[in-house]
């Protein structure tokens, strides 16, 4: 841990605060896109490394669907424990807290970080991974690390225009936990970050 990935950390966490206070989810979005462009470019913690920041001309995203936005329930699940190994932070572990619905694509289920701090974890891989999308799936919500689209009520805000990759879809020294098989889905999700033409390495 260094004092410019806690510099990351604020600044994501800003921009989910600048989503989540923004009237129009869309105008949010785009608020949210563009300073995740910015931390890729310039930010010494970017997950690109310093040839690929050099001709970076921002991240790929489908065009915003307003339709793909949920305000999702949290529903009962039975308990599960995962301990995902990982090659940077051993092995990391992870309860299921519940599932969310999302209309025809199917349910998904979310997960509890279950060490210091804690935190939501919802990860998806729908049909368009490995070709798209990074074939280990896309992050929702993350919010150890700020990404949090809010809620209340029970419910959860899932807007899957915000599906974004993991580090470790940039440069494969980063080590990311992917989607176990309750977040798999076989509908293609066409929106939030896509794939650039040959992959980012």
């Amino acid at each position: 841990m260094t004092l410019t990935l806690l510099d990351w950390r604020r600044r994501v966490a800003a921009l989910y605060a600048a989503a989540r206070a923004a009237t129009d989810p869309e105008t949010g979005w785009r608020t949210w896109r563009d300073g995740r462009d910015e931390l890729f470019a310039s930010h010494p913690d970017s997950p690109l490394d310093p040839g690929a920041r050099e001709s970076f001309r921002g991240l790929p995203f489908a065009p915003y669907d307003p339709t793909l936005r949920f305000a999702a329930v949290l529903e009962r699940a039975e308990p599960q424990r995962l301990e995902v190994p990982t090659a940077t932070d051993g092995v990391v572990p992870f309860e299921r807290i519940g599932s969310v619905t999302l209309a025809a694509l199917g349910t998904l289920d979310v997960w509890w970080l279950d060490s210091y701090g804690g935190g939501v974890f919802l990860p998806l891989r729908d049909g368009s991974a490995g070709s798209t999308s990074y074939g280990g799936g896309r992050y929702l919500l993350d919010t150890v690390k700020g990404a949090d689209l809010g809620g209340a009520g029970g419910r959860l805000v899932v807007d899957l225009n915000f599906a974004y990759h993991p580090s470790c879809t940039y440069d494969p020294r980063w080590s990311c936990p992917l989607a176990p098989e309750g977040d798999r889905i076989p509908a293609v999700v066409s929106a939030g970050e896509q794939l650039p033409p040959g992959g980012w390495y």
